[in-house]
This record gives structure tokens, C-alpha cells and sequence, in this order.
């Protein structure tokens, strides 16, 4: 008996696990390294394609409170991701090499989970299976998903630049983090006066965009979070400065005051060799990009090792498509898993793989599904992709107002964040080892 699983990403490496773990084998397809997209470079599983961010640590928030259900039912991701941390002040950010690298050898090493390096085409002929292909699913493939599913909806993500730490300016950066957390190394700030942002900004609005073919490009659909910069920039001047180029809680100590605006920079490794450019995702020409950042002064002899790029995503209208346990409605033994589903991030797509994984495996088994509690948040997301009520589906992150709200009103946000984390975690202690 086995269990196919396609894609080994974030999700579908998180359900190879899962599923094999509970002793069953699994036939792992990946089409890497004999095929890649545009957007990926390694040959590894778990390729990082955005951010090295998983988001923030804290439990008492969403993304945290996610991660820590994730941990209590056996993630091999967030084992790896815990092992592979770097400095990143509240966040969860992870040595993205490091980090494909170890899910890699985890996955490869496991005897009961045989890695098949082909290109997918179609649904395999037998067994149960998941399919966690994610957002760059192969068009000959993508096509058979929309024949199963009746059609899928198109969206673009929008990756950051890299640029090496020995090219970065640190005369005019100063390292620290937002009012002090996470240590004073967590980033290196980018400050910028008046008139240094206002002429950046007008560069940014008229730089050269890269084309995009493979998409209806007068009415693409781009998640917000994955937003562009340039886009964000054009929609008025101060756009930047209220949400990635933000200045508040950091202080320029040379000048002791506020900046006018920030880009900040995160670690990408252990090493501190390289900087990602927060909240900049971008679809610019790379010339653009070196010459429009590097209006920047922090950044004005970068060295980019990656620049930014835009890559189609792809997902289903899953509440017409998918229970809550990741299986089709149609009574098909293909469940899916991933961003295709509609949930957005790196760990919420683990996230789903992870109970479809479980999910499938209890089937070959014979067991009823484990649905977990909408009050969970990994209850909550799989509950939005299969019950949401949206005329206009669209992805969701990890957020508390997707999960039923407390019985006890409590002002205070954070105490109120505490509260949900409290309960959430008392119910999935039920879960463990199931």
C-alpha cells in the first residue's frame, strides 16, 4: 500500500511526512532538478521562492499561534525551521539554504518515502493522492487540475531582491529593530530624508516593468500581501512610508530623530552574509532595480545576488471543491494541498499539507477524517477553504478573525491574543499522535 504525493514544496513535503510517519509508504514526485521554473534555483526541496520570514514567533499571534500547533503535531517542517533560525527581532526567519537543505536530507533519508524526480502530467493511476504541486504547477498539469476541478483562478506573487552585506552601505544604515525588539542586529535600516524618498518614489512610479505572458496582464489578480512595490508606490506618494518604508519606533542614532523613511533589511543566513529588501517585491526590470534601490543610499553599490521576480499562483475555488480535511467533495481519493488550496504563506501552506497528509492516511487506513476545531488555526484555515461564503474566494492567511471568537470579551489586544492561544492549544493536545 502506498500513498502518491506531488510536489515536494512546503506541502507536499509536510504530507510525505506525515503520511510516513504513520508507517505508510509514499511515492514522492518532484520534477527538480530535471525541470525548474522561472522562479526557482535550487535543486532542494522547500524552496524559499519570497521571504526567508515565517512570520512572527510570538504565540500569542496568529502566524505564532499556527507554528505552535504545527510543532505539537510533529512537523517536520518547523523541527528544520527551528534548527535553521537566524535573527529577524519578532519574527521566525530561517537560513533559507540551510533550511531546504535539512527537509531535503530528511525526506530523501526516510526509507519509507521513495523520491521519483519526474515532471507530473497527470493524476497518477492508482493509489490515494495529494496533490501539493503549489502556485507554479507545471502547465500540462495544470490544465488536467482544471479539467478535474471545473476551472481555477490566477493570482501573481512577487518575490524581494537579495543583496550581499559587504556591499551595503553601513554609513548611511544603523542595525536595530522596531522599539527595540528582537535585539539591535535583528535588521540593517536603509533611512532616508524628504528628498532623497520623494525622488526615490518618483523614480519607482515610472521605472521599466519586466513583461508577464503568461497571464491576462491588463487584469491580473495579486494578493495583497505579495503586493509589488512599484505598484504600492503608485498608489500616492506616502503609500511606502505607512506600510514597508515605515519609520515609526526606529530612531537614526545620527541624527537621534525619526527618519523620514526606512527600508529595513533582514538577515537571509547564519552567516549575515546576506539582506533581503523587506516588503520590497517587485516586478522591475533587474537594470531597473539596481538603478531605482540604489537611489536608496544605504544601497547606492548593492551587490544583488537575486533580484526581485513575479511568478504566476494558481488556486482552486475550494469551497465548491474540497472538505475540511483537504479530500475532494467529488469523493475522489485526490486530496490537495498548498497554497492551492487558498491558504496563503509559507507555514499555512505546511500547515495543510500536514493535515492532508494525516488526512490520507487515516483513509488508506480506513479511520474517519480528523477535522480539527474552527477554534485551532490550522481548524480555521481548513474550515475557510472549505466553508467560506465569499462570492470572490481569494487566499487567507493566518488571522484570529477566522477563528470562532472567545466566550469572555477582553479589551486588551494582546491579553485577547493570549486568550485565543490559551484555547486553541488546550484542544489540539487532543490531536497528538492521531
Amino acid at each position: 500500500m502506498f500513498i502518491n504525493v506531488l510536489g515536494a514544496g512546503l506541502a507536499g513535503c509536510e504530507a510525505a511526512w506525515q503520511i510516513a510517519r504513520r508507517g505508510i509508504n509514499v511515492k514522492l514526485y518532484e520534477m527538480k532538478p530535471n525541470k525548474k521554473t522561472a522562479a526557482h534555483s535550487s535543486d532542494n526541496f522547500c524552496e524559499l521562492i519570497c521571504s526567508n520570514s515565517l512570520k512572527a514567533a510570538r504565540v500569542e499571534s496568529a502566524a505564532g499561534l499556527l507554528k505552535e500547533e504545527m510543532r505539537r503535531l510533529g512537523s517536520l517542517l518547523m523541527q528544520c525551521a527551528d534548527k535553521c533560525a537566524v535573527p529577524a527581532g519578532g519574527a521566525l526567519a530561517v537560513d533559507r539554504n540551510d533550511f531546504s537543505s535539512m527537509v531535503t536530507m530528511c525526506i530523501k533519508e526516510h526509507p519509507l518515502i521513495e523520491v521519483i524526480g519526474e515532471e507530473v502530467t497527470d493524476f497518477p493511476d492508482e493509489g490515494i493522492t495529494v496533490v501539493a504541486t503549489g502556485p507554479l504547477t507545471s502547465d500540462k498539469f495544470a490544465e488536467k487540475i482544471t479539467e478535474k476541478c471545473g476551472g481555477s483562478l490566477h493570482f501573481f506573487d512577487a518575490a524581494a531582491p537579495i543583496v550581499t552585506a559587504a556591499s551595503i552601505d553601513m554609513d548611511s544604515a544603523f542595525t536595530a529593530s522596531r522599539y527595540d525588539k528582537g535585539g539591535d542586529d535583528a535588521y540593517i535600516n536603509c533611512p532616508m530624508n524628504k528628498d532623497e524618498y520623494e525622488a526615490f518614489h518618483a523614480a519607482l512610479v515610472s521605472a521599466e516593468r519586466a513583461p508577464r505572458h503568461d497571464v491576462d496582464v491588463m487584469n491580473p489578480k495579486v494578493y495583497e500581501g505579495c503586493m509589488p512595490v512599484e505598484i504600492l508606490a503608485g498608489r500616492g506618494l506616502d503609500t511606502l512610508r505607512f506600510g514597508p518604508m515605515k519609520p515609526v519606533g526606529l530612531r537614526d542614532p545620527r541624527t537621534g530623530h525619526r527618519p523620514w523613511a526606512v527600508l529595513q533589511l533582514r538577515t537571509e543566513n547564519s552567516e549575515k552574509s546576506l539582506y533581503n529588501l523587506v516588503g520590497f517585491q517587485t516586478n522591475l526590470k533587474f537594470p531597473e532595480q539596481k538603478r531605482v534601490f540604489g537611489m536608496i543610499p544605504a544601497l547606492k553599490n548593492a551587490e544583488y545576488v537575486r533580484y526581485g521576480v513575479m511568478h504566476r499562483n494558481t488556486f482552486l475555488d475550494s469551497p465548491k471543491l474540497l472538505r475540511a480535511d483537504y479530500s475532494m467533495k467529488d469523493g475522489s481519493d485526490i486530496f490537495f494541498a498548498g497554497q492551492m488550496t487558498g491558504v496563503e504563506g509559507y507555514m499555512e501552506s505546511a500547515g495543510s499539507g500536514l493535515i492532508a497528509g494525516i488526512n490520507a492516511a487515516r483513509r488508506l487506513k480506513g479511520e474517519s477524517p480528523m477535522i480539527l476545531p474552527q477554534e485551532t488555526m490550522l481548524g480555521a484555515l481548513a474550515g475557510y477553504a472549505a466553508e467560506s461564503q465569499s462570492a470572490d474566494f481569494q487566499p487567507m492567511g493566518a488571522n484570529l478573525g477566522i477563528i470562532p471568537p472567545l466566550e469572555e470579551h477582553i479589551r486588551d489586544k494582546r491579553e485577547r491574543a493570549a486568550a485565543y492561544a490559551r484555547r486553541s492549544l488546550e484542544l489540539i493536545e487532543a490531536y497528538r499522535d492521531k
